[in-house]
């Protein structure tokens, strides 16, 4: 499986704000109870500006819930997936990734 560009995919939860031939930063906000389409992510950093309770399901099969707090970073090396906000709050961040 190639690339699917998060932008591209799910317009409606993803907004490119910066890109360059360095680094891509990515505005994200999926409502409460929203699912986004499956896409790509290269090697990130995120920023949870405000945390909800996701399911991420993978292209295998395999699929995991967390609890994201306000506040919370991660690091993900580049990935596949898609995101379901089966919290109760809007789930906002910014994706910092490598390009």
């Amino acid at each position: 499986m190639g690339y699917i560009d998060a932008a591209e995919a799910s317009p409606d939860v993803y907004k490119v704000l910066f890109e360059n031939e360095a680094v891509r930063v990515i505005e994200m906000t999926l409502k409460a109870g929203q699912t986004d389409n499956q896409h790509s992510h290269r090697d990130e950093t995120v920023y949870f500006i405000t945390g909800s309770k996701v399911k991420i399901s993978l292209p295998d099969g395999n699929s995991m819930e967390a609890d994201i707090p306000d506040g919370h970073v991660m690091w993900h090396e580049e990935w596949t997936h898609i995101v379901s906000n089966i919290g109760d709050k809007d789930l906002r961040a910014i994706v910092v990734e490598k390009q």
